[in-house]
């Protein structure tokens, strides 16, 4: 764990693409003045990353990347969301507050306290937070601007059984959960994702997309889907090496991006 790594990198795709891969979960990377203030050993926090971690996502990604027709643009956090959690607000409602995930988490996934002490989140959010919601706002504005709309795909994946973080969770759990937004999910892009993946539920065990805060209810050219892999589908859960499920769920997101490219 060190202070080397970009905290997050935007991939060029093609001009004429609309499409942004977002990959907000799929580091294990901690600064290490961020590791100083969290209150777990390393083998504990070893465990809590592999729980927490949307393991091998940003491999996936690469994967739809060098698939599909029009190459999409991607957007990937290059450190972990035990750092700051860039989907989450800084007045994050409630319900998560509740369980020590805002935007800065103070409990891990099993209800553990993550952070020593008092834990003051300013400086986390002015550090890495704001900055990231910035880039990802300019990248969907120069998508605008370049294609007249916006297409965000969010790529994550969740484990085969619930954990006790999971306020949503006693529903089904299929292999690919697609999370809308009234306003911002179309039918056709849900319908799309449906045809590429297969066997999907919408909004279960998790729902709702990614919209940058300036579009957000606003802007209708942006659209968003949010892509909830189940980790038993492609990896060796919790935290275990990517099997062959990797190469076809790539090939299924490569077909969802050509779709909306379209």
């Amino acid at each position: 764990m060190t202070d080397a790594p970009p905290p997050f990198e935007l991939l060029p795709g093609a001009g004429q693409s609309p499409v942004i891969l977002h990959v907000p979960h799929a580091a294990r990377e901690i600064p290490r003045t961020v590791r100083a203030g969290i209150a777990l050993g390393d083998e504990e926090l070893a465990r809590e990353l592999d729980h927490i971690t949307d393991a091998h996502t940003d491999r996936i990604a690469d994967v739809a990347a060098g698939r599909a027709a029009v190459t999409p643009w991607r957007f990937v956090n290059r450190l972990s969301r035990l750092v700051v959690d860039p989907e989450r607000f800084p007045d994050e409602r409630e319900e998560m507050l509740a369980v020590g995930m805002g935007a800065v988490y103070t409990r891990t996934t099993h209800g553990a306290a993550l952070r020593s002490g008092g834990v003051d989140a300013g400086p986390l959010v002015e550090r890495y937070f704001l900055p990231y919601a910035r880039a990802m706002t300019e990248a969907v504005a120069d998508r605008l601007a370049a294609t007249g709309r916006a297409v965000i795909i969010d790529v994550h994946s969740y484990p085969s059984r619930r954990l006790p973080y999971e306020l949503h969770g006693e529903g089904p759990r299929p292999a690919v959960c697609l999370g809308t937004d009234s306003f911002h999910t179309p039918p056709e892009l849900a319908a799309a994702a449906r045809e590429a993946f297969g066997e999907t539920e919408l909004d279960t065990p998790f729902s709702g997309t990614y919209v940058p805060l300036e579009f957000y209810g606003k802007r209708a050219e942006v659209s968003a889907l949010m892509v909830e892999i189940r980790r038993d589908t492609y990896m060796t859960e919790p935290g275990g090496p990517a099997g062959p499920g990797l190469e076809r769920l790539g090939g299924a997101l490569a077909r969802l991006v050509d779709a909306v490219s379209r």
